[in-house]
């Protein structure tokens, strides 16, 4: 299941660097307001799944993704992001 998650964040990274014409994963990391946009559409296609009770599943996956190239594309890393979740633990 990490490991999913960590190919991902990884995709992400190698797009960074070497970037694959015509790819959306680069659309999404080089135009920050189109990932952002995207962020907010997929959380909102996610409720509205869970309130019709269809198709969470795959719009919880699309909100992972578009999470993920949101954060890249911010420069936000994600070992900092669990550093933080682990200093939240009571």
């Amino acid at each position: 299941m990490l490991n999913t998650l960590e190919s991902l964040f990884n995709l992400a990274r190698e797009r960074k660097k070497s970037p694959v014409e015509g790819s959306y994963t680069n659309k999404l990391l080089s135009d920050k307001s189109l990932s952002k946009d995207k962020v907010v559409e997929e959380i909102n296609e996610l409720i509205e799944a869970v309130e019709n009770n269809s198709n969470k599943i795959h719009e919880a996956a699309d909100v992972f993704y578009h999470l993920i190239m949101y954060l890249e594309a911010n420069n936000i890393k994600i070992e900092e992001v669990m550093t933080e979740l682990n200093k939240r633990k009571k």
